[in-house]
């Protein structure tokens, strides 16, 4: 990530220095994925666009923007433009805000005429968002309403339904109760955004006049950089776990010099009381799929003495992976990554030691090592940076970290067997392989976005697009579910694959990392032959395409059986006829 791009960023040097950052940003090797964005403005949207642009291309997305023009949000909602229908937007982002609320309550008003108002106003979002969907199928993210930068009736304005700001309000509920309702829709905040920053100087009065801006020109990155997170998380961009030092920074002071009684933690001082938060922070984000790590040069029963402190909100239960040694951070950090089956660029290295961090950054740098600051000022630092912005939350999130758990005892287990077959019998493993099911849609769609490593073709597919594709004939379609004796993987597997004649054309194979070298392939595989083989298809082709990240399935289909057809640097095409074809699962028990 580009330093000058992390939070806390100068909003001043990113408005002045745009085009320079772009350009470096353009020039590094980075693997990019392209989206079309449109951008549906109720307001000027020039700047937002081009500092948007900046935060997606740090993330790894390259997009092509389209911009309606001022104020035209609803008409092109409505009634497109050719030159919007070509474009064909992957996302449309909705930027409107209080100021293109048609009609307020006036104080004459009834509840009945308000609530028929209120009614009103979000139909004519409703519709919009209805076309669009109807015409493109996009993922679309829509701006929430900051409150307004006056209260006629003061304090009284939020309780009364006349109120400005009991109306907003309101408002506010209809989207969310909207975007709670519906796939691939996401509420832009700029409710809390505005609150964040100061309503009086968010919605200061001079840009609005003068340039038609609904919010102050120096708080467009902030704007951008949490409409940017919302994006990155949606195409799988978000970091999976943090790497965290202890001393002064899980509590406060040295454990191995001042002892477990003298270390800072709990309600005795108000420092302990900062640490006891930062871990309650850190906790909570273990409870949505976070995984906890320690990598602190120390004694590792230092370590583990400090971490069983009375007081102390986490335990050594809540890490997966303890790194507490006297090797170099990078190291360690190079070998959770290797352990947990992520990226170095999955994970987030929380340390208050300046010196510690620039290593990492220069050893690793793809992996983010942020300026914490003072430890007050940890939790809003983490975040804010939006490393781990929510769009969907599934089950299979909140039980990550049992799932990491168990992969640590499996690889325990399987140092204690001399043949590796005789280790996948021991897990008794089951899998489901079935046709897309509606409950695992989400899932689906999100593994798509989110694995890199396995994944033959890294088709990037939103929950939209997979509902349609799950309806679609045209598509043979597989996902997989693996548990064994150390518990459940969940949905961890997709295959999808668009009929030809007597071919069946492989689109996606994906899998997760924590799963394999258990032959799930494999299983995958035979039941892929088998429901080609009852359609008729005599001949499955599939399709290796070079990134940053897959090279390890580079010759994934060569080592199930496919033949060559042709290679360049980037690409391969492989031919496997099905006449001959016999199974090859040994190790896995499946349920179809």
């Amino acid at each position: 990530m580009l330093k000058e791009l992390q939070y806390p960023f100068d909003s001043q040097l990113i408005l002045k220095k745009r085009r320079s950052l772009k350009k470096k940003l353009l020039s590094e090797n980075k693997s990019f994925i392209d989206k079309n964005i449109a951008i549906l403005g109720g307001s000027t949207t020039h700047d937002i666009a081009e500092i948007l642009e900046l935060f997606l291309l740090d993330f790894g997305i390259r997009p092509s923007l389209y911009e309606s023009e001022f104020g035209q949000w609803w008409q092109d909602s409505m009634f497109p433009p050719k030159e919007l229908e070509l474009f064909n937007p992957d996302i449309v982002f909705i930027h409107t805000s209080c100021r293109n609320i048609l009609n307020y309550p006036s104080i004459t008003d009834n509840n009945e005429k308000i609530d028929e108002m209120l009614n009103t106003e979000f139909s004519r979002y409703e519709q919009a968002w209805q076309a669009l969907k109807n015409k493109y199928n996009p993922v679309i993210i829509q701006n929430n309403f900051e409150l307004p930068y006056y209260r006629l009736l003061g304090n009284t304005d939020v309780t009364d339904r006349r109120g400005h700001t009991n109306y907003i309000s309101r408002l506010n509920t209809k989207f969310s109760d909207y975007a709670a309702s519906h796939d691939a829709f996401y509420i832009n905040d700029i409710n809390y955004l505005s609150a964040d920053y100061g309503i009086s100087k968010w919605s200061d009065p001079f840009y609005w006049h003068m340039y038609k801006y609904c919010l102050a020109l120096d708080a467009i990155p902030e704007f951008a950089f949490n409409l940017a997170a919302i994006i990155k998380s949606v195409y799988g961009k978000n970091k999976k776990a943090l790497a965290l030092d202890l001393d002064n920074t899980l509590w406060g002071g040295i454990v191995g010099d001042d002892g477990v009684e003298g270390i800072e933690i709990g309600h005795e001082t108000s420092m302990g009381q900062v640490y006891s938060e930062f871990q309650q922070y850190l906790k909570e984000l273990s409870s949505i799929g976070i995984t906890l790590n320690i990598n602190s040069k120390n004694e590792y029963e230092n370590a583990i003495a400090g971490l069983n402190h009375p007081e102390s909100t986490l335990s050594p239960n809540d890490f997966i992976i303890i790194k507490a040694n006297w090797q170099s951070k990078d190291r360690n950090l190079f070998e959770i990554a290797k352990e947990l089956n992520i990226g170095s660029d999955s994970i987030v290295f929380v340390d208050d030691n300046p010196a510690e961090r620039a290593m990492v950054s220069a050893s690793l740098p793809d992996t983010c090592a942020p300026d914490i600051g003072s430890p007050e000022n940890y939790i809003r630092i983490l975040d804010r940076s939006r490393f781990f912005e929510v769009t969907e939350l599934s089950s299979d999130d909140v039980k990550r970290n049992e799932m990491y758990r168990a992969n640590v005892k499996r690889a325990a287990e399987q140092t204690q067997f001399a043949d590796y077959g005789e280790y996948l019998l021991s897990l008794n493993m089951k899998a489901v392989i079935r046709d897309f099911d509606p409950v695992y849609i989400p899932r689906i769609a999100q593994l798509t976005n989110k694995s890199n490593q396995f994944n033959l073709t890294t088709w990037r597919i939103s929950e939209s697009e997979m509902a349609e594709i799950a309806k679609n004939d045209r598509y043979m379609r597989l996902y997989g579910k693996l548990s064994d004796k150390y518990g459940d993987n969940g949905v961890i597997t997709v295959v999808i694959g668009e009929k030809d004649n007597d071919t069946l054309h492989i689109r996606l194979w994906l899998m997760s990392c924590r799963v394999l070298k258990r032959d799930m392939e494999y299983a995958m595989l035979d039941c892929l032959v088998a429901d080609a083989k009852s359609s008729g298809i005599k001949k499955l082709r599939g399709y290796y395409y070079k990134t940053a990240k897959n090279t390890m399935v580079k010759e994934f289909y060569g080592t199930l059986g496919f033949d060559m057809l042709e290679q360049t640097d980037d690409s391969s095409q492989w031919i496997l006829d099905l006449n001959n074809y016999q199974n090859k699962n040994k190790y896995i028990e499946v349920e179809r």
